[in-house]
């Protein structure tokens, strides 16, 4: 039901746990409500340390229950007009609405008592758990070599009537029947319910929203207590702020939350899952499977469909609905209650205010319907952002390696030999079809891998290239036929059956043993490949890789264009916030996400940081003591002179700033040879006397050790060196605050290797799709000179600086936080590269014209600090 109703934008918003929140937050707040109720794209950078959680969730969900309102007061007014007939006395009218509003308080009322008893029999449940020990099903040895669908029947493709039989019995009775109550109350309640999806790279950072959501004051969270008086003063900024939800504010309305993710993180059966790691396969297929089983073979975790009393899912899911929950929080809750909690957080959706879910399962089309989520009219909030064009362009990136696709032959003509007298006509046509494509494709690596050139083409240009007649099949039909017939699931049901007898027997197996992914059939890798070439597009390349470094080589299918993918939510949603700590190139995201959408739907916002500009000194660098130039290209990277003169750089300012000093060099490459140069010349000793060095690790098992050894040493000693690598292991989602990094040096600008083919396409793609003009620019490479335009250099240059960004934002963590930031290369005085830096950076940059000014001002500013 809809109403004209226009919300405007509150002054305050009292649900902010914090009072008074930095103005800052508050103009946070005010921007992504006015963007949301306008049914805008808003692009929002908020430095870590300034609140931007709570600032997201407390606009959103203010928002969301202003719309509420709205809504409530468009069916009063509809049946106020309904019913304004002039004979009718005013006070029958009066009556009616009243009693319309007295229902739907009521309702609310009830379904909060409801929420209430669930979180009372959640506490019980606790409590009962944490003095039992679980015990694990004994596995059936008659079910276990039934489950193995060792007999040869199993092995048989289905038909297209039995995979359409068995798709109508994915979703148990149980669930049919919960989700349709819900759709129903849907009906009524949902129109107006918006809700907002809450989307982030990993579950732990999902993890870091739920104590946030549970500070929120929503007792208040109504429109009629706005307020327009004027604010408070702002609390002083060397104030320490309270972390702990104040006591008065504990039984505050719970915000409903539904957190989301795969059957791999909320799967209890230990049993499935421990088959699945000894045979192989895929743990959704698997579980597919025991829905359509039969009572003897169901999952112990999924309550009894023949019985009505076994309550036991809608119980879970108003318990996942009644407190915000993590997804550990989810499998406890499920262990408890010993109730799937995958199919109890999906029950849970359309009741949900708040879905967490990671980006995977919102940004890819199959996940969200396999979950059954809508986007339509409903608020999409993406966290951590920065990642998301290089999350868009993954998912569209499918690898396909020489030694899976030969393994996947053997396997398909081990089975066809081996079933030829069993498959029907059909069956025969499309698995010789099938053999074609992949033997045809395996020819073409051969063949391109013993010139050892690279190769970029389109789908169309492949598949006429590769030969033996590949160009009349259609793809289409084949990932059809794999879906239905569930091919890759038989073939790998076969021929690990075939292996095991083999292996009884003593006898040398026939068949190949898979070098793919642990886990990952060869077929299964196969057809996601022919699943992306059916879906190719304009924006679509393949790509061949050689084989080196004790790899094989791979044929890959990669998008250059990571738009397609999102724009259907873009589309569905009522609105889209892109939020990050740095997001800074924003024109990045426009050009690349949004060049459809009109500039007055594009709502950008960056936030100041809440410490003082007195905490931050930037400075750009192009001279050294000695007054060598500071200029790190890839054309003189062999040239120690600039490493020398880097080495005295970093001694200077290592005897000036206490506490950490990381410095980000452009690539590993770099790095060793820095250290190389160093020690050669002996500016190494010299920088160690002065500051203990560390290296990041070539592995991520070693990082901890090595961030804990630097961090002891700062506590010991006083400081410490880290040497580290732009775009890798210590370059986001680490804190370096406080003493840990006093002062952060970024050296070099770290541009992509132009001699990548998958980065050449992206650039030559934008310059396509965006018509740009001006002026090329070029670089050498080994084959010759690369060619790009405008819009392709703008792209390759904002690449760059969002990584420089995501590296300079390790040093300020929080708003009692200072340090002295450093762009070591000539370039970085440029006004155009100046400008790409985040805005809070940019106002406090400086570039001194001899090194002795740098080192003058930053021994102010650190001398300013100490006192």
């Amino acid at each position: 039901m809809s109403t004209s109703l226009t919300l405007s934008t509150p002054q305050d918003f009292p649900i902010f746990p914090y009072n008074p929140p930095y103005s800052i937050q508050t103009d946070l707040m005010r921007h992504l409500y006015a963007a949301i109720e306008a049914r805008n794209l808003a692009i929002v950078e908020s430095p870590t340390g300034t609140g931007k959680t709570l600032s997201l969730l407390s606009s959103t969900l203010t928002w969301l229950d202003d719309d509420r309102d709205r809504a409530r007061k468009g069916q009063l007014d509809e049946l106020a007009r309904a019913t304004d007939d002039p004979s009718t006395p005013s006070w029958v009218l009066a009556q009616t609405v009243d009693r319309l509003r007295r229902n739907l308080e009521a309702d609310e009322a009830e379904y909060e008592a409801r929420l209430a008893e669930a979180r009372k029999r959640e506490a019980a449940q606790r409590k009962m758990a944490a003095g039992r020990v679980r015990k694990r099903r004994k596995v059936n040895p008659a079910e276990d070599a039934a489950n193995s669908e060792d007999s040869d029947d199993a092995f048989l493709p289905e038909s297209d009537s039995e995979s359409d039989s068995r798709a109508g019995r994915k979703v148990p009775d149980f669930l049919k029947a919960t989700l349709a109550r819900e759709l129903k109350e849907a009906e009524t309640d949902d129109k107006h319910c918006v809700k907002i999806y809450y989307a982030s790279r990993t579950h732990s950072q999902l993890a870091q929203v739920v104590p946030e959501l549970r500070k929120l004051r929503r007792h208040n969270a109504t429109s009629s207590i706005h307020s327009t008086s004027t604010k408070s003063t702002e609390p002083p900024i060397t104030s320490k702020r309270i972390l702990e939800v104040p006591e008065e504010h504990a039984e505050d309305r719970q915000t409903r939350v539904a957190p989301l993710a795969s059957r791999k993180q909320l799967c209890l059966n230990e049993d499935l899952k421990k088959r699945i790691a000894a045979r192989g396969g895929d743990l959704d297929e698997a579980c597919r499977d025991l829905l359509s089983a039969g009572p003897d073979k169901r999952c112990s975790y999924l309550p009894r469909s023949d019985d009505p009393l076994d309550n036991r899912m809608n119980e879970l899911r108003d318990q996942i609905l009644a407190s915000p929950k993590d997804i550990e929080d989810l499998v406890v809750a499920g262990d408890a209650a010993h109730t799937c909690p995958y199919f109890a957080s999906r029950a849970a959706i359309s009741q949900a205010e708040v879905v967490t879910l990671p980006y995977n399962l919102l940004l890819a089309h199959n996940a969200r319907e396999a979950l059954g989520i809508d986007l339509k009219d409903h608020v999409v909030v993406i966290d951590e952002a920065h990642n998301l064009l290089s999350t868009l362009l993954s998912l569209s990136t499918v690898s396909l390696p020489q030694h899976t696709l030969t393994t996947c032959i053997d396997q398909l003509s081990a089975y066809a030999a081996r079933f030829k007298t069993r498959l029907s006509a059909t069956h025969k046509v499309h698995l010789t079809r099938l053999v074609k494509l992949l033997s045809s494709l395996h020819s073409a690596m051969l063949e391109w891998d013993g010139r050892g050139l690279g190769s970029v083409l389109r789908v169309d240009e492949m598949l006429a290239g590769v030969g033996g007649g590949v160009e009349g099949v259609n793809v289409l039909e084949i990932r059809e036929y794999l879906r239905k017939s569930k091919l890759a699931k038989k073939i790998m049901n076969y021929s690990k059956s075939a292996a095991d007898k083999q292996s009884k027997n003593k006898k040398v197996s026939g068949t190949k043993e898979s070098t793919s992914t642990p886990g990952t059939p060869p077929l299964y890798v196969v057809q996601e490949f022919i699943a992306a070439l059916s879906e190719a597009t304009d924006d679509g390349r393949i790509i061949f890789t050689a084989a080196r470094d004790g790899q094989s080589a791979e044929i890959k299918y990669q998008s250059l264009n990571p738009s397609p993918t999102f724009r259907p939510v873009v589309d569905a949603a009522r609105a889209v916030i892109l939020a990050g700590g740095t997001m800074s190139p924003m024109s990045d995201f426009t050009a690349q996400l949004f060049s459809h959408v009109p500039a007055n739907k594009l709502a950008l916002f960056s936030c100041s940081h809440i410490i003082p500009p007195s905490n931050l000194l930037t400075l750009a660098i192009s001279r050294g003591p000695r007054s060598g130039e500071l200029t790190f290209k890839h054309a003189n990277t062999h040239d120690p002179a600039p490493m020398i003169e880097l080495g005295y750089v970093l001694q200077n300012f290592a005897r000036l700033v206490p506490g950490g000093l990381v410095v980000f060099l452009p690539s590993y490459k770099v790095l060793n040879q820095a250290v190389k140069v160093w020690t050669e010349k002996g500016v190494l000793d010299g920088l160690s006397k002065k500051k203990k060095i560390f290296q990041e690790p070539a592995t991520t098992a070693e990082v901890p050790s090595v961030l804990a050894s630097y961090a002891s040493e700062i506590r010991s000693n006083g400081g410490a060196l880290l040497l580290a690598v732009v775009g890798a292991k210590l370059s986001e989602g680490l804190n370096f605050s406080d003493d840990l990094a006093r002062m952060v040096v970024v050296v070099g600008l770290p541009y992509a290797n132009l001699a990548s083919p998958e980065l050449q396409e992206r650039l030559k793609h934008a310059d396509r799709i965006l018509n740009s003009s001006g002026s090329s620019s070029s670089q050498a490479v080994a084959s010759g000179k690369i060619q790009f335009g405008a819009a392709g250099r703008e792209l390759y240059e904002n690449m760059c600086m969002n990584a420089v960004n995501q590296s300079i934002g390790r040093a300020i963590r929080h708003k009692g936080d200072w340090a002295t930031l450093v762009l070591i290369d000539s370039r970085y005085q440029s006004e155009k590269i100046a400008k790409k830096l985040p805005g809070w950076i940019g106002k406090t940059l400086v570039s001194p014209a001899t090194f002795g000014q740098a080192v003058k001002a930053t021994s102010q500013f650190v001398s300013g600090k100490k006192l």
